[in-house]
């Protein structure tokens, strides 16, 4: 038998056992990371709340979107992406509770009462309430499962098992959204911590609840593609 170059593995090239081919692999995630840094209504509500709460409120509601990046995409394979792609009024239903949330609170945000960088955290908002609120802000917006509706079967390769594809390809964007999410959330951090008075910490709850509405307004501009 003629020998080929490469790593071998019980017979077989190492890349035939892998669920995804290296290249493949590489340009998703060329891919992923082009797609995650375009600032979007999650990523407006990570930086809300870490200027208006503080870092800790915002690196949780990183948790709550990795989590619901991975619902989203269990929905796209399970079809409702076309669901939301070819029908108007539920595209409308899902599009417009995303919004409406997203508002509500941005303006229980921007009424929030001034807390000092060393509040007691019975005073703070706690984490869980913050990734459960990401969660579901995150999944209530139906451009989120249509991307991955139409973004992942451009990775999959036929020839190869879907599932193992599927679970490789999804937790490595999980895994590239928190991360570069994580680094819109330190700057936003280091700013809010250059100003501690009670009138910048006023501001920067305004800030933050400005652009949860915004991020609000800008899902309910969403429009179905048809």
């Amino acid at each position: 038998m003629q020998n080929r170059p490469g790593l071998w593995l019980a017979g077989q090239p190492v890349e035939e056992t892998m669920p995804v081919s290296v290249e493949l692999w590489i340009a998703f995630c060329l891919a992923s990371i082009l797609a995650i840094a375009i600032p979007g209504p999650t990523m407006l509500l990570a930086i809300g709340n870490t200027l208006g709460i503080g870092p800790r409120i915002g690196f949780a509601a990183l948790l709550g979107i990795g989590a619901a990046d991975a619902a989203g995409m269990t929905v796209s394979v399970l079809g409702l992406s076309a669901l939301l792609a070819t029908v108007a009024l539920a595209f409308e239903m899902v599009k417009w509770l995303g919004a409406a949330y997203l508002i509500w609170l941005g303006i229980q945000l921007w009424r929030a009462p001034v807390m000092g960088l060393d509040a007691k955290p019975e005073q703070r908002r706690t984490a869980p309430r913050a990734i459960a609120q990401a969660f579901v802000a995150h999944l209530l917006n139906p451009k989120g499962i249509l991307f991955f509706g139409a973004f992942l079967p451009q990775f999959i390769d036929a020839g190869r098992s879907t599932l193992p594809q599927f679970l490789t390809l999804g937790a490595t964007f999980v895994a590239l959204d928190i991360a570069i999410m994580s680094i819109y959330v330190t700057l936003a951090a280091r700013g809010r911590r250059t100003a501690i008075s009670p009138l910048w910490q006023r501001r920067f709850n305004r800030t933050g609840g400005a652009m949860l509405v915004g991020a609000g307004i800008f899902t309910a501009t969403l429009k179905r593609q048809s």
